[in-house]
């Protein structure tokens, strides 16, 4: 379903999770017009929020909300239009099985305040570890994929919301380089990488919502895929560390495709080639 915002008046965007790519979002949702509010779990920073002009909320998900947050819960999203939901399980509380939990309250909140759309930022991993490549439906419970990340997901899955699936997250603070760094015997160095870079996280989600692409699941990733020996060790001789060494004789791996988002949106990739990319992180 497609209903691109009016480009008259720009409805009030929420970013729940103003971490390294909801921050930059954030900005970049305020500088093409939107009045943006923000949320953080850190105290300290809800001066920074202020000060670039997001209205700031002091907000942390948990199995169980207490009374102050799901207060502010529904303050953040009162006359709200487009919620953009950017929680990754590792940053949630609670254990990797409370997830869905925590989005259940993000999902009852939106529908009791009359939100209108949501914008879930999701993972590749929700995908098998299966050396084929990887369409949107090939989401599967399975012991290699996220089935705690699918059941979330499952919770906004519908004509008014849209899920978007990032591969492995690049950029400034996140540099690939120290991930293996020095590390030895490391498995399926043939297996092709799928990473896509904050630029690009940031264009997709913002052409989204300016076209209003909704009930839609897609994959956001660069369409080079590098074997991860080639990648990793590219990727640590940059910032001067120690290449991780692999073991002979290992492969498999999935390739993440990203056809549907490409097709959808007609964004232009800033950083497709992901080893080039690394000059930008």
């Amino acid at each position: 379903m497609t209903q691109p915002v009016s480009s008259a008046a720009f409805p009030i965007v929420a970013v729940l999770g103003c971490g390294w790519l909801g921050l930059p979002l954030a900005r970049a949702l305020m500088a093409d017009g939107y009045p943006v509010r923000g949320t953080t779990t850190t105290p300290s920073q809800l001066l920074t929020l202020r000060d670039i002009g997001i209205q700031p909320f002091l907000l942390r998900l948990a199995p169980t909300l207490s009374p102050t947050d799901a207060d502010t819960l529904r303050a953040l999203l009162q006359g709200v239009e487009v919620l953009i939901l950017n929680v990754p399980p590792s940053r949630a509380a609670g254990a990797p099985q409370a997830y869905p939990t925590l989005l259940g309250h993000v999902a009852a909140a939106a529908a009791e305040a009359g939100v209108a759309h949501v914008l879930l930022v999701s993972s590749t991993g929700v995908y098998p570890d299966q050396a084929r490549p990887m369409h949107e439906d090939d989401a599967h419970a399975s012991a290699e994929a996220d089935s705690h990340l699918l059941r979330a997901e499952a919770l906004f899955q519908g004509p008014a919301n849209t899920v978007v699936r990032m591969a492995g997250l690049m950029g400034p603070g996140r540099q690939p380089g120290r991930f293996l760094a020095g590390r030895t015997g490391v498995a399926h160095g043939e297996a092709p990488v799928n990473m896509v870079h904050l630029h690009d996280c940031i264009g997709l989600l913002l052409k989204v919502l300016e076209l209003g692409l909704w009930g839609h699941t897609l994959n956001g990733c660069a369409a080079s895929h590098p074997s991860r020996r080639t990648f990793f060790t590219a990727a640590a001789t940059q910032l001067g560390l120690e290449p991780p060494t692999f073991a002979e004789g290992t492969s498999g791996g999935k390739q993440v495709d990203s056809s549907a988002i490409r097709e959808l949106t007609q964004y232009q990739f800033r950083h497709d080639d992901v080893v080039a990319a690394l000059s930008f992180c």
